[in-house]
């Protein structure tokens, strides 16, 4: 190829390609390329009005990229795909993240928490400078984007969002110490989208204050605070800021964690399940010479509809599979797998492999395992519990509930339907706690079944475990469970309800709305954050919750043990009647309602009997009626000569021939059908209706009809219930209640159907069964009835214990009998709680004042969360002391001993320090006005003082 007339740079560009040298000096002619043009045009003639020309290249790089085409003589059949994708992106970028993410936050605690020799140039603050919201006072939209005059001019500007200044860009510094931007922008108080070479940051102040909104407002998502920061600087939302804040949220978050899990390692509190173990002192903080309890734990489990995660439709696969693991919420996946095949599922085989056919979960994205079976199919079909599970599939739409809860009884979360989860979290359960545990399930009755069959039963029988069902839901099982598993009738069970996780849900259903669509990890990032602040605020509210239990249980008994020992004398009944009353109920129940084959085939055969001779009766009737239409004077007579009409002579008698015909065809069905029962059964001679054995089943039919009325009227007041029960739910949609109020009129006419019906099989008994009226059955103690109404083969009426007065006194015995429980729980639970206050508080005063003396970083983050723990445990010996001078509590508010525990680590308190923990994270006495005016008219304002007194007063 000809290099004349091309300009040095291009010549360059050409030996590049070729790969030889540059020329010498001697062999350019710096001619332009126009110049060669016109040169061409004079050669040949043509000027400027020609229609010819030639193409200027002005562009290095196009001019660059044709030479090589030429010279590579190659021409490309098609373009080159990058074969990267989104989740080889987001794999990168994580890597990248988690590389830095340790000095990411060593200069978030830098500036979080600056100690007295720090400087720092960045002009953006700290949070403790803006505690008071938002302030556009100072904003500025054109802010400086060199370097303030002290700071050198090592550094790079960048755009921010800051909801609190509203600056557009920020210079960052770049200390020597760094070698990446990351660990830069934080330390100015910043946080980068991405870990390199990001183009736009988030202050630390405006993401804080986003996980502070989302602490207290679950449903609050990551895009309305991206919309409300382009509101407030006055741009147009776009879909990538929302996604750009949330990688910044993310990162932060994990930022957070990082603090945190520092924080708890300086005050020792960072051992395996140490948050499972202490987060409720009440549960246990156990303590030497304490009275001794039955159940050392009392857990609820249950799986949440609500929190699962929308699977996407068709092939769809997911760019984010990291898998969230920073948490001690969730048990790992591989050790729930050991239990997927404890119990055999019995789902139809075949539906499975449609719907997994239809719906292939993508392969690199992590899945949770349909494997391992329902809680409820290990349940054996003749079990009397079987009816039991049978209602709560019906009640709780059957298996894939995935999100699981497991929660103490003063709601603090412990861990997330298949059975593999709750028996791995009932192991974990088993692993983690010592004596015996008390778990309450929707379906405890049968869930306690397939413990014992697994290979958990050993360790869970021995310890004296036991699985019950919650209060409302056990009212939907049989009552021969509830006689066994209802938290009524447990002893040591005080007054709890089990449904702990009612109430938790009801929360968490906040959340729904921002992780129903989100990616597994954001999911478990969100939930994961979401009870971490449900645990901070049950702690909070753990005295209050003492002292309302205590309350109410001294209540319960000051007003009905008055009551009960005038109606038990009435009946001349003692205790100890009272108790055998309990095991002849028991006893009674477990054997109603059980039928034997040999019922079941007479019942068969009697039914076949009576339409046998039902239709031997019509078959008589049409026969009489056919023979009634020949004439009395009926004499065979010849045609006559000419046309017969024979329609005329068969037209009276064809209906009933027809008749005739179809009743002897079901009459000779029928006859086969008893004559093979009879053989079947080795019935010699046909039943007659006045034979004992015929009219005894006549009767079981009778009886049958009866019950099959009840059950009708039972399930449509279990519905009923039901429905009531979430009409009250909160945030229930308008549309939604308004769609249960009007099924709920419906059932109302449905019930009142099914009580004519039952009142006319009772009536038709004999002897004639109880009815009953819609004021009766439409209220919810009216439950406890079905049971006694299913029997027809005893007189129930004739036990002593079945009579409504007599239920009524067996009731309020055992309701007092777990009042006094209660109030056994209450005074253990105050010395926990008031002695672990106690021995934290000199826990946290010696590690701050030994960060202080070493100088450690962690000393502020350390000092912030001591002081609102403070905060938290002044209202509760505030509260505790109120609960102590309440009449009925026996105890002595006293510090006492945490079981396990050397004496002098428990209690240091001989050796006082000499500064208070207030005066070192400077806790001010607000928190105690604000008590004092929540209390009103409270007799306890000679407890509130100062709290450095406070603190003094419970550290000995």
């Amino acid at each position: 190829m000809q290099l004349r007339g091309l300009s040095r740079k291009d010549h360059g560009l050409v030996e590049d390609i070729r790969g030889s040298g540059l020329p010498q000096d001697g062999d350019w002619q710096m001619t332009d390329v126009t110049d060669v043009g016109r040169e061409g045009q004079e050669a040949s003639g043509a000027d400027e009005d020609s229609g010819d020309w030639i193409d200027e290249v002005d562009d290095e790089g196009t001019f660059a990229h044709a030479l090589r085409d030429i010279l590579d003589s190659r021409w490309k059949q098609r373009w080159y795909k990058d074969p990267r994708t989104w989740q080889d992106h987001r794999k990168r970028m994580d890597e990248h993240w988690g590389a830095v993410l340790p000095k990411l936050i060593d200069a978030y605690i830098a500036w979080r928490y600056p100690t007295p020799s720090s400087t720092n140039a960045q002009p953006s603050q700290s949070p403790g400078d803006h505690e008071h919201g938002i302030d556009n006072s100072t904003a500025n939209d054109n802010a400086p984007d060199q370097p303030p005059p002290n700071v050198a001019a090592d550094g790079f500007n960048i755009r921010v969002f800051d909801i609190y200044s509203l600056a557009e860009s920020a210079y960052i510094t770049r200390p020597a110490t760094f070698d990446s931007e990351a660990p830069c922008i934080v330390a100015s108080g910043y946080l980068g989208t991405t870990p390199i070479r990001p183009s736009l940051a988030i202050s630390l102040r405006s993401l804080e204050l986003l996980r502070s909104i989302r602490r207290f407002k679950a449903s609050y998502s990551v895009e309305a605070f991206a919309k409300l920061l382009c509101y407030y600087y006055k741009i147009t939302y776009e879909r990538r800021y929302r996604e750009m804040l949330f990688n910044a949220y993310e990162i932060y978050l994990a930022m957070v964690r990082g603090v945190e899990k520092r924080v708890r390692g300086v005050l020792g509190r960072d051992s395996p399940n140490w948050r499972v173990l202490n987060a409720c002192p009440p549960c246990g903080y156990q303590l030497d010479n304490e009275p001794d309890l039955r159940w050392q734990r009392m857990l609820c489990l249950d799986g949440n509809n609500s929190l699962k995660r929308l699977r996407p439709l068709g092939n769809r696969t997911q760019g984010d599979t990291r898998v969230f693991a920073d948490s001690d919420y969730y048990l790992p996946q591989d050790f729930v797998d050991t239990f997927a095949h404890e119990v055999k599922s019995r789902r139809d085989d075949s539906s499975a492999a449609d719907l997994d056919h239809e719906v292939e979960p993508p392969d690199d994205r992590p899945q949770i395992a349909d494997t391992g079976g329902d809680p409820a199919d290990d349940v054996p079909d003749d079990s009397p519990l079987k009816t039991c599970t049978q209602n709560w599939k019906a009640a709780a739409a059957e298996a894939n509930q995935k999100m699981w809860g497991i929660l103490t009884r003063q709601g603090f979360s412990q861990s997330g339907e298949l059975a593999k989860y709750p028996l791995a979290i009932t192991s974990k359960a088993l692993e983690t706690f010592d004596g015996a545990i008390l778990q309450a399930y929707d379906i405890g009755c049968s869930f306690g079944s397939i413990i014992a069959n697994s290979r958990l039963g050993p360790q869970f029988e021995r310890r004296r475990c036991r699985s019950c069902v919650n209060a409302f839901h056990g009212y939907t099982h049989n009552y021969a469970c509830q006689c066994n598993n209802h938290p009524n009738v447990i002893e040591g069970m005080g007054l709890q309800d089990m449904e702990t996780l009612e109430r938790i849900f009801s929360a968490s259903n906040h959340l729904a709305s921002v992780t129903c669509y989100a990616t597994p990890y954001r999911r478990r990032l969100l939930i994961d954050e979401f009870f971490s602040q449900w645990d901070d605020e049950k702690y909070a509210n753990l005295s209050q919750y003492i002292y309302n239990n205590f309350v109410q249980a001294s209540k319960i008994i000051e007003t009905e043990t008055p009551a009960l020992a005038e109606t038990m004398e009435s009946l001349r009944i003692t205790f100890d009647d009272l108790e055998r009353w309990y095991v002849e109920e028991r006893k009674y129940f477990e054997t109603l309602g059980k039928e034997t084959p040999w019922d079941v085939h007479a019942m068969a055969y009697v039914e076949a009997l009576e339409e046998l001779r039902t239709l031997t009766n019509k078959l008589d009737v049409v026969s009489d009626n056919f023979l009634a239409t020949i004439p009395s004077d009926y004499n065979f007579q010849m045609p006559a000569t000419g046309a017969i009409d024979y329609a005329a002579e068969t037209s009276r008698t064809r209906k009933l021939e027809t008749e005739k015909r179809h009743l002897r065809e079901r009459y000779n069905a029928q006859l086969a059908d008893v004559m093979q029962l009879e053989e079947t059964m080795g019935i010699t001679r046909r039943w007659e209706p006045t034979d004992e054995s015929y009219l005894a089943t006549a009767k079981y039919i009778a009886n049958r009809e009866y019950l099959r009325a009840l059950d009708n009227l039972q399930r449509l007041v279990v519905q009923r219930l039901f429905e009531l029960h979430k009409l009250n739910l909160q945030n229930t949609a308008y549309r939604v209640r308004t769609h249960i109020a009007k099924a709920l009129q419906k059932r109302s006419k449905a019930i009142q159907n099914a009580v004519k019906v039952y009142n006319a099989a009772a009536v038709a008994l004999n002897p004639p069964r109880p009815t009953v009226d819609w004021s009766k059955v439409s209220h919810y103690s009216f439950l406890d009835e079905f049971a006694l109404l299913q029997d027809t083969r005893d007189d129930v009426r004739e036990k002593p214990w079945s009579t409504p007065l007599a239920r009524e006194v067996m009731r309020k015995a055992r309701r007092l009998d777990r009042a006094r429980e209660e109030l056994k729980h209450c005074q253990v639970e105050a010395l926990r709680l008031y002695t672990s206050i106690a021995d934290e508080l000199d826990a946290f005063t010696s590690a701050l004042i030994r960060l202080r003396a070493e100088g450690s970083p962690l000393w502020g983050a350390a000092k912030e969360y001591c002081a609102r723990r403070l905060a938290v445990n002044t209202r509760h010996i505030s509260r505790l002391e109120q609960l102590a001078s309440l009449d009925g509590f026996s105890a002595v508010l006293q510090r006492g001993h945490r079981k396990g525990t050397s004496p002098v680590a428990s209690n240091p308190a001989a050796s006082p320090p000499s500064e208070s923990l207030s005066d070192m994270v400077g806790t001010s006495s607000r928190a105690q006005d604000i008590d004092k005016e929540d209390e009103g008219d409270s007799d306890d304002d000679e407890l509130e003082g100062d709290i450095g007194a406070l603190v003094d007063f419970i550290a000995t």
